[in-house]
């Protein structure tokens, strides 16, 4: 797939086949995150990555959006070290988001579907993985082949319209 056809194929996905990612597959997805940019080149980033279904089904549980972790084929919690400066807070989610992003196109590539989750219960994730106590566990990104509809570009997706969103040389 290309890169504009991967861009208007993603979408959430949060039901999956019950079958499991190729390590080939998996790696590439991982590796886009590696390479994402960063500010500064600060890499402040750590990604946990986990196939057990016992432990998918405990993450599912710390954030009560993130049920469809459950039943994926693998799920990355995105971790930040703890910020030495204030700025860096935001600095350090615009990169965790980029690292998403990236995820989530290289997943895309593959035909495989990814759902994103937050975390709510920060000393329950950091148990389950064995975090350390100077990172945040900050976000979960599952990914399965999806169990609805293949991915493939999106014709008309559910957007507000262009012209309402994109405003050019002043608002």
């Amino acid at each position: 797939m290309d890169t504009w056809d991967a861009i208007r194929a993603r979408r959430n996905v949060r039901t999956y086949e019950n079958r499991p990612l190729a390590d080939g597959d998996l790696d590439r997805i991982l590796e886009a995150a590696w390479r994402s940019p960063s500010a500064s080149n600060r890499q402040p980033w750590d990604f946990v990555v986990t196939t057990d279904r016992a432990t998918m089904g405990e993450l599912a549980t710390v954030w009560a959006g993130a049920r469809h972790l459950a039943d994926a084929a693998a799920v990355v919690v995105m971790t930040l070290r703890h910020p030495d400066e204030e700025r860096f807070v935001g600095i350090d989610q615009y990169d965790l988001g980029q690292a998403t992003m990236a995820m989530m196109l290289a997943a895309t590539d593959r035909g495989i579907g990814s759902g994103h989750a937050a975390i709510g219960d920060q000393a329950a994730c950091r148990q389950i993985l064995g975090v350390p106590d100077d990172r945040i566990c900050a976000y979960m990104l599952a990914f399965g082949y999806p169990a609805d509809r293949p991915l493939t570009p999106i014709a008309h997706p559910d957007r507000r319209p262009f012209d309402e969103v994109v405003h050019r040389g002043h608002w």
